[in-house]
């Protein structure tokens, strides 16, 4: 995809987070408190992220999962920005920066990949409302 096509199809805010590794204000995105059950999407290529079933509460003001969908969903790289060493995760698919991921998350994989809500895009079970 095209930055062109790209800039059209995304708001300012996800482009500056997605392409520019930018980073949400915590607690800003409705995505930190859902609670439905779905998918989780890159909202720049669709290729899907995480699953509701390992999402949880971390308190950090980012939607948090403890695994990504699948194993070849991400793709991680060395963060040296802001005078820290982090773990950056990308999506394998279109490169899209979504967050990081950091080694104090709950069990079964001990990981938080703590994720912009402006880089996702959450698809419901169809089913989900009719219980």
């Amino acid at each position: 995809m095209t930055d062109d096509r790209i800039r059209r199809k995304l708001s300012e805010e996800q482009y500056r987070v997605t392409q520019l590794c930018g980073t949400e204000p915590p607690f800003s995105h409705p995505y930190n408190a859902e609670k439905r059950s779905g998918t989780y999407h890159c909202v720049v290529c669709g290729a899907p992220l995480f699953t509701s079933d390992a999402k949880y509460e971390s308190g950090s003001g980012w939607p948090s999962f403890f695994r990504p969908y699948s194993e070849d969903a991400l793709k991680e790289l060395e963060d040296l920005s802001h005078g820290m060493r982090r773990i950056e995760v990308r999506c394998a698919s279109c490169d899209a920066h979504l967050g990081h991921v950091f080694p104090d998350g709950p069990q079964p994989t001990g990981l938080r990949f703590c994720i912009n809500g402006l880089a996702l895009d959450f698809r419901p079970d169809e089913t989900a409302d009719e219980k």
